[in-house]
């Protein structure tokens, strides 16, 4: 069963006025919006460019030298002052005669309804971003930025007003710029800290896979690197690597077993090392009607959240976070890319934390959650063991015991995933939001308001049917598009469906008129 806003005209009215009581406007719908100080400034009033910082000269050249020089000394070493080392001289002229030239060419300029960006060195372009479509302004400094004053500012209008990027200006030419394109007609709250990561956070790092993974791509990447360079220098032939081969093999397993503990003992340092590079200081705003969240050491990011445009929030977290009482936030933004990153609230932090940072974006989580029917546990049950179970069978008809005796421990290890898998199983409604949950090796729990639901699917299995269960699916505009409760009794999936817009269930619950049944 199906139900789209589509279908009911004149329920579409009333959740507009819904919408609009609430502040929630489609981007596309609003009205521009004048300058944060009421006034139009002397460049929007003549149309003037103004251009970027004169400091990004500096930048890009110190960039561009960096690469350069690494050139220049790999030439010096393969064949001395070589005609090589030459080129790379005029590699560098001409990359700071390119920098002088872009910045030269390159101005933006405001005006009461867009941006634009303007860029003459060849031909002529003019990137117009309206400011009605900007879904977000992100501002992010590199240590060399950080180090001149300066500031990148990112421009996210989606998929109709596309993207601009400005680099660089002054971090107060920053700020000014994302508090003139975010400004609204309705007055802005004033600014305060919603939550700042406290220090003994950086030691949940390890319990997520990622950072406890992420030293050895990066430890990946730089042998990689360095492999490349020393076979284009000459130093690795295939007798070294044969002799370095025939060392390892000969290592005593004494210091092979001291070797995999160093390792063992340097994986969760390490991950605390790279969480708090990509987290420092984790500071969460409100700030001219948005939700900014500030974070890193090296790189400073500063991005911006609409709030007329935020429709939810998701906790999720693993079984090793669970057991630390720790969840990972993310918002649900209408219109967000790159949502994972740029949608983050909190990367890691007790979860009363993060339920009260939620409560203050969009509202109290809904709960206890209701437990879903039994017959739930049996298809989570036999969905788990289901995998290992049936390649174990398919072994023993193929005549490879071995590879069935091997998939037994999995078959047995899915029995208490499977149970687990039910316990989370959840939702729940306060009237105002909808919260589901599933999952377990990844555990997800999403809040939406009902105001941002634009329709409802009620999905039933064959094997569903049979047990009385279906999922619901609850279509929302943010997000990954729509989120499920899984397995649900077939009435109160319909019944939380109707509880929540009752004007798009009940032409489809009510027995059509002159129905004679018994």
């Amino acid at each position: 069963m199906n139900v789209r806003d589509g279908d009911q005209a004149p329920q579409r009215g009333e959740r507009a006025a819904h919408d609009r009581a609430n502040g929630h406007r489609d981007g596309g719908a609003t009205a521009a919006a004048p300058a944060s100080n009421g006034t139009r400034t002397r460049q929007e009033a003549d149309g003037r460019g103004q251009r970027l910082h004169p400091l990004t000269v500096v930048v890009g050249a110190v960039r561009e030298l960096m690469a350069l020089v690494a050139a220049g000394a790999t030439g010096l070493l393969v064949g001395g002052l070589s005609t090589a080392f030459y080129f790379t001289l005029a590699g560098l002229a001409f990359g700071l005669l390119f920098h002088m030239a872009s910045w030269a060419t390159f101005t933006y300029v405001l005006f009461g309804d867009r941006i634009e960006l303007r860029r003459a060195l060849i031909g002529r372009s003019v990137k117009t971003i309206p400011r009605d479509r900007i879904r977000g302004v992100d501002i992010s400094a590199s240590l060399p930025h950080r180090l001149l004053g300066l500031a990148v500012v990112h421009i996210d209008a989606g998929a109709d007003g596309g993207e601009g990027s400005l680099n660089a200006v002054s971090r107060l030419e920053a700020e000014r710029l994302r508090g003139i394109l975010l400004a609204r007609d309705a007055p802005a709250p004033p600014s305060r800290v919603l939550a700042r990561m406290r220090r003994r956070w950086y030691v949940y790092a390890p319990l997520s896979g990622a950072y406890l993974l992420t030293p050895f791509a990066l430890a990946g990447s730089l042998l990689g690197t360095v492999y490349n360079l020393g076979d284009d220098l000459g130093l690795i032939t295939r007798e070294r690597v044969e002799d370095f081969g025939h060392d390892v093999v000969g290592l005593s397993t004494a210091l092979v077993v001291a070797l995999a503990i160093l390792v063992l003992i340097a994986m969760p340092v390490m991950s605390v090392v790279v969480f708090t590079l990509f987290n420092w200081d984790f500071t969460v705003h409100e700030r001219d009607g948005s939700v900014v969240v500030e974070r890193g050491i090296l790189t400073r990011r500063s991005v911006s959240l609409e709030r007329r445009r935020l429709r939810g929030v998701e906790l999720a977290d693993n079984p090793f976070e669970r057991t630390a009482g720790v969840t990972r936030l993310g918002a649900l933004i209408t219109g967000l890319g790159d949502a994972v990153q740029r949608g983050r609230l909190l990367p890691a932090a007790p979860r009363t934390v993060a339920e009260s940072l939620a409560a203050r974006v969009v509202g109290n989580v809904p709960g206890p959650l209701l437990a879903h029917p039994p017959a739930a546990r049996g298809r989570r049950l036999v969905r788990a063991v289901a995998g290992p179970a049936g390649l174990a069978g398919l072994a023993l008809l193929a005549g490879q015991p071995w590879v069935a005796a091997a998939c037994a421990p999995f078959a047995v290890l899915a029995v208490p995933l499977g149970l687990d898998r039910y316990r989370q199983l959840g939702h729940a409604t306060d009237g105002e939001r909808l919260s589901v949950r599933s999952g377990s090796l990844r555990r997800r729990q999403v809040v939406v308001e009902h105001g941002a639901i634009i329709g409802w699917r009620v999905r039933r299995t064959l094997f569903q049917r049979r047990l009385g269960l279906a999922t619901l699916f609850a279509a929302v505009g943010a997000g990954e598009g729509g989120y499920s409760a899984t397995d649900m009794a077939e009435e109160d999936a319909v019944a939380l469906a109707a509880g929540i817009t009752p004007a798009w269930l009940t032409p489809f619950l009510e027995p059509p008129p002159g129905d004679a049944r018994p």
